[in-house]
């Protein structure tokens, strides 16, 4: 068989599996982000803030830690979406390009 055929083939399978991991990213995103806004109400309602700082510091971290550099403006869109953004649709469609201004 031609070497660009199965290079081909096989890119496209890549593609597949990184479009499944996607899809997995958004999923745990819109889970995380209904968790988030479950605690940021109970605080709420304790008479706590919305938001805690030290809290945010860790998280932080933990994608520093586990990305390297990339890990915080990794983190910075996570915090932003679960910051309060509502409720996340994930089944919802969005126009091409629109991937960074959801996060």
């Amino acid at each position: 068989m031609n070497n660009t055929i199965e290079g081909k083939d096989v890119i496209k399978g890549d593609r597949r599996e990184i479009d499944g991991l996607d899809a997995r990213i958004i999923e745990l995103l819109g889970l995380r982000a209904r968790v988030s806004a479950r605690i940021q109400r109970n605080r709420i309602s304790a008479g706590g803030p919305r938001t805690v700082l030290a809290r945010e510091a860790e998280v932080l971290d933990r994608y520093q830690n586990g990305l390297g550099a990339t890990g915080t403006p990794i983190a910075l869109h996570v915090l932003k979406l679960c910051r309060g953004a509502g409720p996340v649709d994930t089944n919802r469609p969005r126009a091409a390009g629109a991937m960074g201004e959801a996060l």
